[in-house]
């Protein structure tokens, strides 16, 4: 490892201020005080976070950081705790829906394993927490970089230059920067598209999370925070066929509110919309390297899964929590945070279970979006037979809320 320049390049640039990009800011800011300049540049933060009706299971270990971070607190109060996972394998018109498997819902005891989040709590939280720990918040993107020896030159968009130590891509699935460092780009479609709402119903919820896999692909049913116009909310996350989407979003309230009956069920009461259904096209994707030449690519920008067991968010704070420590434990040992085994250090720390956890999303998709019969049985079985072994049970558990191995400290709950 190289050491560090002199302190005005001692400066770290992140571009993006999505979750990632703000948490990484965040937690470097916290560890590294007034050492570094810690800066995230995007054109979002000319203008308050737009309104969406996203929602996250941020799995136990990203809570753990979070709550280190002193972001959990503000967005507690309207989370909801996941106390149950339920999988069901149906088709639409079934009138009953049998339960292959459940998960009961705490990883520890009274600890539960996720907790619905929605994503204008987080977003909001983090802004919050950025600003007042005097990160440098600056509203425009980052439009070009030439790593220079022990420094990477940005030029953001209005033109201006600045030396740094490193550039961190945290700008998302088509990264601009990812492109520009000629890192390579191995993914495909899913032809299927995620429709995204906020549901109000008139039973409570109790914290029980429902994966329906129906042929056309999985409909999830995810707790939230009590409220709304009946008095009680859950998100719903529905995979749908892309040549089917277009004709469903054409669809008034009505109508669309009997299509999600049928797959939604009746068990919570009345239902009704709370936002309107939006759609975002699903895919799979990873980078052929996580890092360049003063460069590190972090959330989005470094893979993309799909959506089926709700790790997407938690793999981006996964790698946040990877980048954090390496470039902490380096800047420490007055090291350069930027040099070539730093950057070697998280890609390594990361990569592998970046590839596996697309490779089980994508498996388990492929298996349960269809209705071929030998394809139901078997993963039936498969399923019916997890749900009689309780260490395999424990040990999903704790694999979904990121507590397996020996994940990086924030994630256990300690500090930097």
């Amino acid at each position: 490892m190289g050491q560090q320049t002199g302190h005005s390049d001692r400066r770290i640039v992140i571009a993006g201020g999505g979750i990632a990009g703000l948490s990484l800011a965040l937690a470097l800011k916290r560890a590294l005080g007034e050492a570094y300049a810690i800066v995230l540049a995007d054109p979002a933060l000319a203008a308050p976070p737009r309104q969406d009706n996203r929602a996250y299971a941020v799995a136990a270990a990203a809570r753990n950081m979070l709550e280190v971070l002193g972001v959990w607190e503000a967005v507690a109060g309207s989370s909801a705790a996941m106390t149950e996972m339920v999988v069901t394998d149906s088709r639409n018109p079934d009138v009953v829906r049998p339960v292959f498997l459940t998960f009961d819902g705490e990883v520890e005891p009274g600890q539960s394993f996720a907790h619905m989040v929605e994503n204008m709590a987080l977003l909001t939280a983090l802004l919050t927490a950025c600003r007042e720990a005097n990160v440098e918040m600056r509203p425009e993107g980052v439009r070009g970089f030439d790593a220079q020896g022990e420094t990477v030159e940005i030029t953001y968009a209005g033109g201006e230059r600045i030396a740094a130590l490193l550039l961190v891509a945290a700008d998302g699935a088509r990264s601009r920067l990812r492109e520009r460092a000629g890192i390579g780009w191995v993914g495909w479609s899913y032809h299927q598209s995620g429709l995204v709402a906020t549901l109000s119903h008139e039973r409570p919820h109790g914290g029980r999370a429902v994966e329906h896999f129906l042929p056309s692909g999985p409909f999830a049913i995810l707790p939230l925070s009590d409220g709304g116009k009946l008095g009680h909310r859950s998100s719903i996350v529905w995979t749908e066929r892309e040549e089917n989407v277009a004709a469903l979003l054409s669809l008034d309230e009505a109508d669309m509110l009997e299509e999600i009956e049928r797959r939604f069920g009746l068990e919570l009461g009345e239902l009704a919309l709370e936002s309107k259904v939006a759609a975002m096209p699903l895919g799979f994707g990873v980078a052929r390297r996580f890092v360049g030449d003063r460069l590190a690519l972090l959330g989005d920008a470094a893979h993309l899964i799909h959506p089926i067991a709700g790790q997407g968010l938690n793999l981006g704070l996964k790698d946040v929590a990877a980048l954090a420590e390496a470039i902490v434990d380096a800047a420490r040992l007055g090291l350069d945070p930027g040099s070539a085994d730093v950057l070697e250090a998280y890609e390594s720390a990361r990569r592998f279970d970046t590839v596996a956890m697309g490779a089980v999303t994508d498996g388990l998709n492929r298996l349960f979006s269809n209705d071929v019969t030998p394809f139901r049985l078997a993963r039936d079985f498969g399923l019916g037979l997890v749900d009689r072994m309780p260490g395999l049970k424990r040990f999903f558990i704790r694999e979904a809320a990121g507590l397996a191995g020996e994940p990086p400290r924030l994630l256990r709950g300690e500090a930097l």
